[in-house]
């Protein structure tokens, strides 16, 4: 086993193994949470994601 493996390879290895597939779901919301908390703190995308909440 690589000692050099990326976190979203052992999150994947993980989900395969064990079989939950259920969590899936959740982390892709929140990496969608993320990049749209990071788009919108400073950038021109600001006044479209503040009239999304």
């Amino acid at each position: 086993m690589s000692k050099n493996k990326s976190m979203l390879v052992e999150l994947w290895d993980f989900l395969k193994v064990r079989k939950v597939w259920w969590l899936t779901p959740i982390i892709i919301m929140l990496l969608l949470v993320a990049i749209l908390i990071i788009f919108g703190q400073s950038s021109a995308v600001s006044p479209f994601v503040y009239t999304l909440f």
